[in-house]
């Protein structure tokens, strides 16, 4: 076990070969051989996004992506439609606006799906095709709701706007076909399920976005990701300003894992995550949010018992027991709800020890759980064998992977470990 067992939806923990990949000296950012472990890089990110489509890096967090996402293909006075139902999607439809775009959100409930119905009768509705760009967001970690892009892509049938998506917490932890559901931008960064630092956002730009940026009036300098195109097409791939160099070196290695483990197997390694952590919170008698039947499997909210104030709950897991976990964001979900992420290189008997620590954690202050009734459900989960997987993106590559002692430990052979410290 880490001395501190790191179990929120971002930023994860780093595999050995990432913080190796890091402790090295400085290069040129401009030399050969980076410029060569960029093109790697990116051409691996392809592989993830299953694009092939540029994919544009930028020194910056993910908002920083949704950001440049909005100033390069939008301008001021644009309509955009926003798939709204949580906290990182109001978030990515506030920047619009503060930018000038005129934002029409199509609302669901916090906790719910992808308001699809609401969706299709907005677009039907736009015969004058005023809307620019459709903004929704794979992952809603606020609330751990898996929002269904290829539903939003069909809603669009053959309105012009651009599809754009934050895969921010999902890119690389789940499915997403960015070619087949013909996405026009997607967006994630580096410290989540590519198992990186913070510091690098990744943009994926189609040929239609392309054209949209040429009729952009938006400001931009720093994020002109035109700029950002020519570099990456020229001799040395990089950025146009200094690189993040050690976090390039990180991700370089991160995609690699990932790459060699196979994506169809680091699917179904969340997949079994989530359930494990679903399975637990109701062993012990608390609900999760989600409906499992659009649960994300990257991060589990689970709420609080009555009376349980969840900041509390998170204080005395951290202090007593060295498990980080995160609580509830704004204000209406702060006190309400624990959130415990799963992505990464997050591994089963980590999540055992933050499951063991929540359920503690709760009886300490006077809110017992059946701790042991959770951890059991959460085991019976870990030993499942895996269903065929599913939701793999249609043309990713055939790769079996291989055994790697930097990437997981074998799911079978994990053991809870206990999140007490002694």
């Amino acid at each position: 076990m880490p001395p501190t067992t790191l179990l929120i939806p971002g930023p994860t923990p780093l595999p050995p070969a990432v913080l190796r990949a890091m402790n090295r000296q400085m290069v040129n950012h401009r030399g050969p051989a980076f410029g060569e472990m960029v093109r790697e890089l990116l051409d691996g990110l392809k592989t993830i996004f299953d694009t092939t489509n540029d994919i544009i890096p930028l020194n910056a967090t993910g908002t920083g992506g949704l950001e440049a996402a909005i100033v390069n293909f939008l301008s001021a006075g644009d309509r955009v439609l926003s798939v709204n139902n949580g906290s990182f999607a109001e978030r990515w439809a506030a920047i619009a606006e503060q930018y000038g775009v005129r934002v029409d959100r199509v609302t669901a409930e916090w906790g719910q799906p992808t308001p699809l119905a609401g969706v299709g009768e907005r677009l039907r509705a736009d015969t004058g095709h005023e809307y620019r760009a459709v903004l929704v967001t794979q992952s809603e970690t606020s609330t751990g709701v898996l929002n269904d892009v290829r539903g939003v892509r069909q809603a669009l049938g053959g309105h012009p706007a651009l599809l754009m998506v934050d895969g921010v917490s999902s890119i690389g932890a789940i499915p997403i076909e960015t070619d087949g559901w013909g996405v026009d931008v997607a967006v994630t960064a580096s410290q989540k399920a590519l198992m990186s630092p913070p510091g690098l956002a990744f943009v994926s730009v189609s040929e239609r976005a392309w054209q949209a940026a040429e009729r952009s009036s938006l400001p931009k300098y720093y994020f002109d990701l035109r700029k950002a195109r020519a570099q990456i097409h020229g001799t040395l791939p990089g950025t146009p300003f200094t690189t993040a160099v050690s976090i390039v070196f990180g991700a370089h290695a991160a995609v690699g894992l990932i790459l060699r483990e196979g994506l169809p197997k680091v699917f179904e390694r969340h997949r079994r995550l989530g359930r494990m952590a679903r399975a637990a919170a109701r062993g012990m008698g608390l609900r999760t949010l989600p409906n499992d039947a659009y649960a994300v499997d990257t991060v589990t909210p689970i709420l609080m018992p009555d009376g349980a104030n969840a900041q509390a709950v998170s204080a005395r897991a951290r202090e007593a027991y060295d498990v980080v976990i995160g609580s509830g964001v704004t204000r209406y979900l702060k006190f309400e709800l624990i959130r415990i992420g799963h992505l990464g290189y997050t591994k089963p008997e980590w999540l055992l020890a933050g499951l063991e620590a929540l359920g503690r954690s709760l009886g300490d202050l006077g809110h017992p759980v059946d701790t042991e009734a959770g951890l059991v459900a959460a085991r019976q989960q870990l030993r499942l064998r895996p269903p065929r997987a599913r939701g793999a993106a249609s043309n990713a590559p055939n790769q079996t992977g291989r055994a790697n002692n930097d990437a997981h430990a074998s799911a079978a052979g994990a053991r809870p470990a206990s999140a007490a410290g002694d």
